[in-house]
């Protein structure tokens, strides 16, 4: 299967900002709310913040709406088909969304 190149573009913009344990998850299969579900974490709110702002400023897709700017735990920004998630690090552990989500494919990227 090859990879969505814009699921590519925006791991490649979050590890430019240090993002840690980068997952590409295809959700396609199983929930009608996305295709793609990017999961990273970050040690403080300032760089969940650097890793949204990097994404949402460099990419030439327009998000279709974020989410947890304020508290920067954890920050969304939904492009429709493919959803990112950047939390910090503790949050992360919290929600777990890996487990949720256990059945997803992982996308590799090469």
């Amino acid at each position: 299967m090859k990879t969505n190149p814009l699921v590519k573009e925006i791991v490649n913009l979050a590890g430019e900002k240090k993002a840690e344990d980068l997952v590409a998850l295809n959700v396609s299969k199983i929930t009608s709310l996305s295709d793609y579900f990017i999961i990273c974490s970050a040690k403080n709110s300032i760089q969940v913040k650097a890793i949204a702002d990097n994404i949402k400023d460099n990419l030439k897709e327009k998000p279709w709406r974020t989410e947890g700017y304020e508290n920067a735990n954890w920050i969304i920004i939904d492009y429709v088909d493919i959803v990112v998630h950047i939390f910090f690090e503790e949050t992360r552990h919290y929600y777990d969304l890996e487990r949720i989500w256990f059945d997803a494919k992982t996308v590799k990227i090469s």
